[in-house]
Formats: C-alpha cells, sequence, structure tokens
C-alpha cells in the first residue's frame, strides 16, 4: 500500500494503491511513483505539443521535421535520408512529409545530385511557423510548471532530473531528442 505521503489528487495518487497491489513481490513504491509520474508528465506535454501543433495548423510529425530542419547547420538543409535518420522513419514517411511540407510552402528543396538526395530546407514561411508553434508550445509549458511550482522548485525538479537522465543515459544510451514526441532515436 503506498504511503499517504506519496499519494495525491492526480491520476495516479488515486489509483497507486490499486496499481502497486496489482504487481506481484515486493514494489519500491516510491520508485514506481516517480516513474509513473515521470510516465505520465510526458505524456501530458505530447499532448501540449499537439495541441499547439494543431492550432497553427500542422501535425506533430510536421513539428518533427521542421524542427530537425531547424536544426540544420546555416540553415543549408537535410537530404530525405538524413531526415528519416533524424526522425526515426522510413524513407517513405519522410518523402510524404516532405512532398506536404513542400506544397504548403513550409520547406523548399535546395540543389543536390537527384530528386532522393536534395536537400530540402526551411523557408522564410516555415521557420516563421515552425518558431510560432515553439514558442507558444514553450509558453503553455512554462505557464503549466509556473501555475504550481515557485521558481526554485523548478530549478530543483531540472536538477534532480538531471542527475536521474545522466544515470538513464549511462546504462540505455542517449535519450531520444525534445523534438522526438514517439521515443524515437535521433541517431
Amino acid at each position: 500500500m503506498a504511503d499517504k505521503q506519496f499519494t495525491a489528487r492526480d491520476s495516479l495518487g488515486r489509483e497507486i494503491d490499486e496499481w502497486i497491489d496489482a504487481i506481484p513481490g515486493e514494489v519500491d513504491t516510491p520508485a514506481e511513483i516517480v516513474r509513473q509520474r515521470i510516465g505520465r508528465i510526458g505524456r501530458q506535454f505530447d499532448r501540449v505539443l499537439a495541441e499547439v501543433a494543431d492550432e497553427h495548423e500542422m501535425s506533430t510529425g510536421d513539428w518533427e521535421a521542421l524542427s530537425v530542419l531547424a536544426r540544420a547547420a546555416d540553415g543549408a538543409g537535410l537530404t530525405p535520408g538524413e531526415m528519416a535518420r533524424a526522425l526515426g522513419l522510413t524513407s517513405g514517411t519522410v518523402s510524404v512529409r516532405i512532398d506536404r511540407l513542400t506544397r504548403s510552402g513550409l520547406i523548399e528543396p535546395t540543389q543536390g545530385a537527384d530528386g532522393r538526395q536534395r536537400p530540402v530546407r526551411l523557408t522564410g514561411r516555415g521557420r516563421a511557423a515552425w518558431g510560432e508553434a515553439t514558442l507558444a508550445r514553450t509558453s503553455t509549458e512554462s505557464a503549466l510548471l509556473r501555475d504550481c511550482l515557485t521558481d526554485e522548485q523548478i530549478r530543483d525538479l531540472g536538477s534532480l532530473l538531471g542527475i536521474l537522465l545522466e544515470r538513464l543515459e549511462t546504462s540505455y544510451g542517449p535519450a531520444p531528442r525534445h523534438d522526438m514526441t514517439r521515443g524515437r532515436s535521433s541517431q
């Protein structure tokens, strides 16, 4: 049974006793509560991104692709193969995404050897759309954090999560980048 100090009015706090009781054997309840809450918070932040992307007339996948291109060195763009690797997607899926974003005027081809190897880059409109959506996402997330945590708590939480992330990355390798919403590798 969960200790009262670990329960809260969130969805996990309302069901943690039932969840812990269902797991066979001894469970480190505080550790399980942390893991469960981190997972649920991550999924909630994915919802924020999806909502913001929709408000900016793009999909989460579009936002991911634009993010990858926004990071491309010197605005030179990326080839479809580089995008596929960065996004953890098949070349066919990336081709469809590139076609859609090109038709929308958010990206454009640059000079390259052939159609499959021709890099694409953000247009001015694409950079503006990505920037507006990204600023809206970060603003929404900041407001959510600041609505329930003090500046000191936010700093402390960031530090504590950094320690945990470092430990996990030591065991399991680098975590997917911030703009990979489905846990895909960014390598």
